[in-house]
């Protein structure tokens, strides 16, 4: 059985690119700078068009940093649109482990972070992050429906996932991704070792979440898919 669906939540976009073999990194978490240019203008653009940017704290360690919206025709349009320039950028860790030494912490962006009330203890006097949602636990981890509900009266109505596959695996596990675009990238990375885009556990075939191709483009070397998810709760 799935676990309790979100009584509220964002419109939820995960975004991620793997490997022709279905990595989204290699067997040492090593940052995976595989994507083309033109797949990081993809994720831009997703972000551009979103409320709020969420990442796990795994993907904030491996990278260091998050991606502020830099195209000026996307920023204009956010300006037309009265948003402010970036969404927040949104950092989900249960354990608020994380370094402030990490260059994200000077990046021009806006930071929240969705922890537990522990987590939150090292940040309290901190102006690291504009927002702090403690939010409880679960057997598994965050209880994402209530952080997805936070997220909601915060005023995320359209919610970018960036990863990785542990959220993406959580996220999908209480039926909480509409759509999901997908960037096939040229390498093979293999061994057992590799995350792929939904990690953990998996899902019995029986009740795996079902995809709906909506377009496939090829651009280049990499391929761009987006699927919807059917969204259960109303």
């Amino acid at each position: 059985m799935p676990a309790a669906r979100p009584a509220q939540r964002p419109q939820v976009a995960l975004v991620l690119a793997m490997s022709a073999d279905g990595k989204i990194s290699d067997g040492a978490r090593s940052p995976a700078r595989f994507g083309s240019e033109r797949d990081r203008a993809h994720l831009e653009q997703r972000i551009a068009a979103a409320d709020g940017f969420l990442f796990g704290a795994g993907t904030l360690r491996a990278y260091g940093t998050s991606l502020p919206i830099r195209d000026a025709a996307l920023l204009q349009h956010r300006q037309r649109q009265g948003k402010p320039p970036q969404p927040p950028h949104i950092v989900c860790s249960a354990s608020g482990n994380l370094d402030p030494g990490l260059r994200f912490f000077g990046q021009p962006v806006p930071r929240w972070l969705l922890t537990t009330a522990a987590g939150a203890k090292p940040w309290a006097t901190s102006s690291a992050f504009e927002q702090i949602f403690p939010v409880p636990t679960t057997a598994t981890g965050l209880d994402w429906a209530i952080a997805l509900a936070h997220l909601k009266t915060a005023g995320v109505q359209r919610l970018v996932v960036g990863g990785g596959g542990q959220l993406a695996a959580a996220l999908l596990a209480i039926e909480a991704v509409d759509d999901l675009w997908l960037t096939v990238c040229p390498l093979l990375l293999g061994g057992h070792r590799a995350p792929t885009p939904v990690d953990g556990a998996g899902f019995v075939a029986a009740i795996a979440p079902r995809l709906e191709l909506l377009s496939c483009e090829a651009i280049a070397q990499e391929v761009f898919l987006h699927y919807r998810l059917p969204r259960s709760d109303t």
